[in-house]
This record gives C-alpha cells, structure tokens and sequence, in this order.
C-alpha cells in the first residue's frame, strides 16, 4: 500500500488539534460532496480520501498509530508483537536489531514476507483486508420506505437495502466489501454513514413526528373538522369546541417507521396554533360586539 498523507488531503499539520480536524474535514467534504459534484469522479475520489482521512485522524488512538507507522499504521500491534519478540531472539543470540528498516519490509520478514519455500509461504500471517468508509446524503422522504441503492466502491457496484426509518448519522456496515485481505485474509468491511436532511415541515426524534397545525380562532371556539397533513396523506381530524391555543393531539401510528420493525410507525404529534383574523366584516364585528357585551 503506497503511503497516504491524510494531513495533505485535509490541508492541516501534524500539530493540527481535533477542532482543527474536524473544521478542516467539514470544508473539504462541503466542497467535494458527490451532490455539489455531479458526475465528476475526482470530486467523488476526492471526497472518498477526505473521509478516509478524517476516520483515521479524528480517532486519537488511530492518528497515534498513523504518526508512528505510516501506511502500515493498521497493523501497528502486529508490527509491536513482531519487533518483541524479534528483540527477544535477537537478544538471546547475542545480536542487536536492525535500525532503519522500513515498517513494510520489517513486518514481512516476520511473517514470510519474501520467503522461497512452500512451508513459509502456507505460515504466512495472515490479515483482515482494509475497511472502507463512505457517507451518503439523503432526505428525510428517501428513508421513509425501505429501498434499494448501489454504490460504486473502487469500480465495484454494491447494492445493498436501506432500511426505512434509518437515523441521521447512523452507520450500516456491509461485510466483506472493504479491500482485499492480505496473504489471503478476509476482506475488509465498508460501513456507510447516513446523512439525512429534513426539508419538511415535520420535526423527527426517532420514530415520532411533530408538527404544527394552524387553526382559525372560530373553529377553536366552536369546534368542527380540519384537515392534517400528515407524512404520507392527509387525515380528517375533529376538533372539540373551546380548544386552546397550543394543545396537542396525538395521532398515533402516524408518524415515522420504526427501524427494522416491518409496518410499524411511531405518532404524530400535532400543536395547534391558533390565528387571529387580520380583518372582519361588518357583519362579523357586530356579531362579536353582541357576544363581548353578553359576556
């Protein structure tokens, strides 16, 4: 694997502090996001490394090993284990290790890396390939049913299932599509970040949707029917008389899927927000100055 420098691709130092990562990250995904980028596939490998970047970089047990091992920073407790015990040996036969060797080459020449014979190649490590990172943007009405997608991932198309009520920012891992294993080894996975905007006028927390309904000031007085939007349809709902203003109503059943739970919804909460009339007729002012004064 030829080395990345995910420092480079974030446009910060090595000194860079975890808000300077994530400010760094954020800028750079705004710019190269696939969405802003339509059919530019360096945008969409430049948004691929940038996130790559960023899960390496804003692990601080994960930056500890990159600073350290470079491209090899995924194997760093195999490389630690190996030098021990390679020290150990060395040791005890009277030799210093070696200074200066590349990570790389070091760690094959403790696991068969080079070796000419059948018996080192069958004993060779073997390791996980790889995990691959990616998001994917969409709206809040994309996820309110369960639908298929496909994503290309180095040249592979991937389809997978999105199931309906899916959270923002969740993570879904897919096994075994991430890199390659090495000597043989699993693949890696690909775990995929949801990012979902909502640009309805329903408020989400999990599987409950809010709202808020406006009512006239004579239906909330004497009451009648109205009819509610809700998420997928419109529904009659009966209003008593005297309703005050911000009452809520639940609609149960109502509201958002809830995640891997086949037709099941959570409610709709409803806030009524009652609407003073910006102008009366004669007639109207009369008829109220004849309630005013009977009160």
């Amino acid at each position: 694997m030829a080395y990345i420098d995910y420092y480079k691709i974030l446009g910060i130092d090595n000194n860079a502090t975890e808000k300077d990562i994530k400010n760094a990250y954020r800028k750079a995904a705004r710019k190269y996001h696939p969405d802003l980028n339509p059919g530019n596939p360096k945008a969409e490998q430049s948004f691929k490394e940038i996130n790559e970047a960023n899960e390496v970089l804003s692990n601080p047990e994960n930056r500890k090993k990159y600073d350290k091992y470079g491209k090899d920073w995924e194997h760093a407790d195999e490389i630690e284990k190996a030098q021990q015990q390679r020290g150990n040996r060395t040791n005890q036969q009277g030799f210093s290790n070696a200074e200066g060797q590349d990570f790389s080459d070091f760690f094959e020449s403790m696991f068969g890396g080079g070796a000419s014979s059948s018996h080192q190649q069958r004993n060779r490590a073997r390791f996980k390939g790889q995990d691959y990172n990616t998001q994917l943007a969409l709206q809040l009405v994309d996820v309110f049913t369960s639908h298929q997608q496909v994503l290309d991932v180095n040249g592979s198309k991937i389809r997978f299932t999105i199931p309906a009520g899916i959270e923002n920012e969740q993570v879904i891992k897919i096994p075994n599509k991430g890199a390659p294993g090495i000597n043989g080894g699993p693949n890696g996975d690909l775990y995929i970040k949801f990012v979902i905007e909502n640009n309805t006028k329903f408020k989400r927390d999990g599987s409950t949707l809010y709202a808020n309904v406006d009512l006239d000031v004579f239906t909330a007085l004497i009451g009648g029917e109205i009819n509610v939007d809700t998420f997928n349809g419109i529904v009659k709902l009966k209003v008593a008389p005297l309703t005050q203003n911000t009452t809520k109503v639940k609609l149960k059943g109502k509201g958002f899927p809830v995640y891997k739970k086949e037709n099941e919804f959570g409610d709709l909460i409803i806030t009524y927000q009652i609407k003073i009339p910006t102008n009366l007729t004669e007639s109207e002012i009369n008829a109220l100055t004849e309630i005013q004064k009977n009160r």
